[in-house]
């Protein structure tokens, strides 16, 4: 349990173990990620058989995401530690100028104590798959979660990674 300085408000941010629950395994989220981020770029183009996002909600889905997979691959790696708190904090940087995207209870500066921020991903990703994933394509809110271990199949018409 965390508390805030200024108030002494108690923050339960959920352990990696709640947050990460059920989402889909390492492999399978890196390749989902970098394709986000390639779409995001303009390095590939998004199918016209996909309906419009909101790019403000897709783009906090992205740094969302990518934060809480290098959150998820520290806890293994302890090598990552860095890259998991630079990631953590451009999310946060994003939902100071985009308050009404956060899904948690907590708002970015509530969480101090930890200066990673990682707490604060694990709590936006527990609520973000709790809301149903908003800002990712209906797709892949379609998918279901992999828990470690699991062999990803492939869609029909595609090739495996």
């Amino acid at each position: 349990m965390r508390v805030t300085p200024k108030t002494a408000e108690a923050i339960d941010a959920p352990p990696p173990h709640e947050a990460y629950a059920n989402a889909p395994d390492l492999r399978r989220e890196m390749h989902q990620v970098l394709a986000l981020g390639a779409e995001r770029d303009g390095r590939r183009v998004r199918t016209a058989t996909c309906p419009p996002l909101d790019a403000t909600a897709a783009e906090r889905a992205w740094l969302l995401r990518r934060a809480a997979l290098m959150d998820r691959m520290a806890l293994d790696r302890p090598g990552a530690v860095g890259a998991a708190a630079q990631t953590a904090e451009q999310l946060v940087l994003y939902d100071r100028r985009h308050p009404g995207l956060v899904a948690g209870p907590h708002h970015p500066d509530a969480i101090t104590l930890d200066l990673s921020r990682r707490p604060y991903v694990r709590q936006e990703y527990a609520a973000w798959m709790a809301a149903g994933r908003p800002g990712t394509h209906q797709e892949e809110r379609r998918m279901p979660a992999m828990g470690a271990g699991a062999t990803p199949q492939p869609s029909p018409g595609r090739l495996a990674a």
